[in-house]
């Protein structure tokens, strides 16, 4: 298995989008509102690499993981980290986010920031694990209630 950062040469992106949606599958009904993943399309993933900075974790040729970061003022924002339900659990989530962790360092930026949803208490433990701590709750437009965390992990300088 190896972890690779997406570029100009990259073309599988119907199957990256098909990773996405299955790594987020478990979330549908569970989340109001759904996932912002079920809007992607190949092409958009196509431009969300442009803007941002991809990784994806294959094995074999099989893509089983992936992760978007986009620097920001004073982190790097870590989205879509995704993961095949079939591998999940065994570690590989934690060695994406060490691939977002080594890519904050290398830009001088000191933390990582990710936002979960409200409802995913499991995900909120696992960050947590991982050295995330939970430093706001925000709201969707349009929402009263809070529909999601936002967690910050501060990287060893």
């Amino acid at each position: 298995m190896r972890i690779v950062r997406l570029d100009q040469t990259f073309t599988r992106w119907d199957e990256l989008l098909t990773l996405i949606l299955s790594a987020f599958a478990s979330m549908n009904g569970r989340i109001d509102p759904p996932s912002s993943a079920l809007e992607l399309t190949a092409e958009s993933l196509a431009e969300k690499a442009r803007a941002e900075i991809g990784h994806i974790a294959i094995d074999g040729e099989k893509l089983i993981g992936c992760l978007f970061l986009r620097p920001e003022a004073d982190c790097l924002y870590v989205g879509k980290l995704a993961v095949l339900p079939e591998v999940q659990g065994k570690g590989l989530g934690k060695r994406l986010l060490t691939t977002a962790e080594e890519t904050a360092a290398a830009l001088g930026l000191p933390a990582l920031r990710l936002e979960t949803r409200i409802e995913l208490t499991d995900n909120h433990a696992v960050f947590a694990a991982w050295g995330f701590s939970r430093t706001a709750e925000e709201a969707h437009p349009g929402f009263a209630k809070t529909t999601f965390i936002e967690m910050r992990k501060v990287l060893a300088s």
